[in-house]
């Protein structure tokens, strides 16, 4: 084995003990599994989301689209999180950590009731899981290129390694090993850069190699550039994260909404310096790598191993690696979660003790009263901890057949993006937001989303992703005002039944 192979074997060696050492933080507790028992502080909150915003594409896929496409075709990604972050800060992070919700589908189930809450939760799901198969595939790339492995082995080592952490401490294990997998990243990157440029001899030296149109705004002005598509890709990162189940997990187990706000900012400045790190190395590789690569996702392998002195290159890596880890540790943990929470325990649980109470021709809460729900809690963490099975291997089937997500991704993301945003921000900033005006959204705008996928010209490219989430939004208004009677708007006293209600304050 040579440095890097053993320096990459220790480092991702570190991040599985430290994220398997946060089992005994769990305690029996679903709640704790899921959002840390609603108890983090700062720092942790602002790291988390950091490493959320920070992933292979982020990173790896940044610095590829950059050298093969131009600046804003990478510098999209870590911009359009950024801004998400921001956003998030302004007007959800708050409100959204005081309904002291447990998943992103719960706030669905409140305001609009559980049909919505479920669609809600099936395309997020979908979503998620391209986009965990998405981070293993850019991590397994770099195990592939590093150690020799075939890709295959090495999607399924990373996979079996993630797995392992995710299962003994939930989010604790993201919060463990976020702090010592992204902190030398940061560094890293920082000084990388610099250090290339110093050593390199300055900007202009970089800049002589540059294909005209790759650098400068016409990026972001010119339609014949691709403007419109990167446009369409910063807005649909930028507000359609917002209904991201990763980014609102660690928002719901911040300990108060001031925590959850403030760590939105500092992951948003976080997440730009390195975004900008990673695309200026992908404009540097035409200096570095004169004779170009064959796979734009080699271009910062390449720079690390061999334009960096040691210890950056490897923490560069470690970066990335850890990057992809985190972000596949927190989507399969809250695709989990969401299926442990919003399926199993409300639409299965739950019935089954109403029913119980008409058998027994008693009252549904004083049944309620009666319940364990330590007992209910503990069900839930093991709920949680079964169905990380079957997402790691739907996301390594994705990864297996489809290692490069590229559309897939995008389009999975836009489908929530068009349905689920309207209804999510209607229903926190307009009392007279409904469930037939939220369902409507939802289903017109997620297939309007995928007919236009297969139908707009390429010369339009970019409308599908922009004009669906505004139809959802006109929509969502419109039958809302007209069914006012039929479906009255549910406000927060109605969130849940009286016996619900009582589940939620003995989870909390």
């Amino acid at each position: 084995m040579d440095k890097f192979e053993i320096g990459l074997f220790l480092l991702i060696s570190f991040f599985a003990i430290v994220g398997m050492s946060t089992y005994f933080l769990v305690r029996r507790s679903g709640r704790r599994f899921i959002i840390a028992g609603k108890s983090l502080p700062f720092f942790i909150i602002g790291t988390m989301l950091f490493a959320q915003a920070l992933d292979a594409n982020s990173t790896l896929g940044n610095t590829g689209a950059v050298h093969s496409s131009g600046f804003w075709w990478g510098f999209q990604f870590p911009l359009g999180l950024a801004l998400c972050l921001v956003i998030t800060g302004l007007w959800f992070a708050k409100p959204l950590n005081r309904m002291n919700l447990m998943t992103l589908p719960d706030y669905y189930y409140r305001r609009y009731g559980s049909v919505t809450e479920v669609i809600v939760s099936v395309l997020m799901t979908v979503s998620f899981i391209i986009l965990v198969a998405g981070n293993l595939a850019g991590c397994a790339w770099i195990i592939h290129l590093i150690f020799g492995i075939g890709y295959v082995p090495s999607l399924i080592i990373i996979s079996l390694i993630i797995m392992s952490y995710t299962l003994s401490g939930g989010l604790f294990s993201c919060a463990a090993t976020d702090i010592v997998q992204l902190y030398p990243a940061l560094v890293a990157f920082v000084v990388g850069t610099i250090w290339l440029l110093v050593d390199g001899g300055g900007w202009s030296n970089y800049a002589a190699a540059i294909p005209d149109g790759y650098w400068g705004m016409s990026g972001l002005t010119s339609f014949d550039d691709g403007a419109l598509v990167v446009w369409a890709g910063i807005l649909a990162l930028a507000i359609g994260d917002i209904v991201a189940l990763d980014f609102m997990e660690r928002i719901f187990s911040a300990k108060t909404p001031e925590t959850a706000q403030r760590g939105c900012y500092f992951a948003a400045g976080a997440t730009l310096t390195v975004g900008l790190c990673a695309s200026f190395m992908g404009l540097m590789a035409f200096t570095l790598i004169p004779g170009g690569v064959e796979d734009p996702r080699d271009v910062i392998v390449i720079i690390a191993t061999a334009s960096l002195p040691f210890l950056l290159g490897l923490f560069v890596l470690g970066g990335i690696l850890g990057a992809g880890l985190s972000t596949a540790n927190g989507g399969s943990l809250g695709i989990s979660a969401v299926f442990a929470r919003n399926i199993m325990q409300r639409n299965i649980f739950l019935p089954r003790i109403r029913r119980q109470a008409k058998l027994e021709g008693k009252d549904f809460n004083e049944v309620m009263e009666a319940t364990d729900w330590h007992a209910a809690d503990h069900r839930l963490l093991w709920y949680a901890r079964i169905m990380l099975l079957p997402t790691f291997v739907a996301a390594i089937l994705v990864a297996y057949y489809r290692p490069e997500p590229g559309m897939l991704l995008v389009l999975a993301f836009d489908v929530v993006f068009a349905g689920c945003v309207a209804p999510l921000i209607l229903g926190l900033y307009w009392k007279k937001a409904n469930t037939y005006g939220a369902l409507v959204a939802v289903i017109v705008g997620s297939v309007l989303r995928i007919v236009l996928y297969y139908t707009i010209p390429a010369a339009w490219a970019g409308l599908d992703t922009l004009i669906p989430p505004v139809v959802s939004f006109v929509l969502m208004v419109i039958v809302s005002l007209a069914t006012q009677t039929q479906s009255p708007p549910m406000h927060e006293v109605n969130y849940e039944t009286p016996g619900e209600a009582e589940v939620a304050r003995a989870l909390r």
